[in-house]
């Protein structure tokens, strides 16, 4: 589930763009198995946003070590800066889409479909 996640797949079913119409537009459910996209609403965005928070802050602190190390002793703080501000926007809209369907793997490994869930998702209706 993890790995259909981190390609931007249905963590579910593994149908490629299930849930992305563009590239920050989403829809409701999954296109190949009707899977409802936010199974829990109070948290799910906070989930996502946070595995692109650590991601990018991961990349600016990688970013800015390798950027200090290559150009010790004598500093070169705009390339410096430049270097590590266009990674973080990159990894930060490029890993945007990639964070929520990683995070719908995680909460389906955490939270297994329930069986209303499952036959929510082969009859094609919403069950409240």
């Amino acid at each position: 589930m993890l790995c259909r996640g981190l390609i931007r797949r249905c963590a579910h079913c593994g149908h490629p763009g299930a849930f992305f119409v563009s590239w920050f537009k989403t829809q409701d459910r999954c296109r190949g198995c009707n899977l409802l996209w936010q199974r829990n609403t109070q948290g799910f965005v906070l989930g996502a946003l946070a595995i692109n928070f650590v991601v990018t802050g991961g990349a600016l602190i990688t970013t800015l070590v390798i950027g200090v190390v290559v150009s010790y002793p004598d500093l070169a703080i705009f390339e410096l800066l430049v270097s590590t501000v266009g990674v973080t926007l990159f990894v930060g809209i490029f890993g945007y889409p990639i964070s929520y369907t990683t995070w719908l793997a995680v909460d389906l490994i955490m939270r297994p479909l329930e069986p209303s869930e499952l036959a929510n998702t082969r009859a094609g209706k919403i069950i409240p």
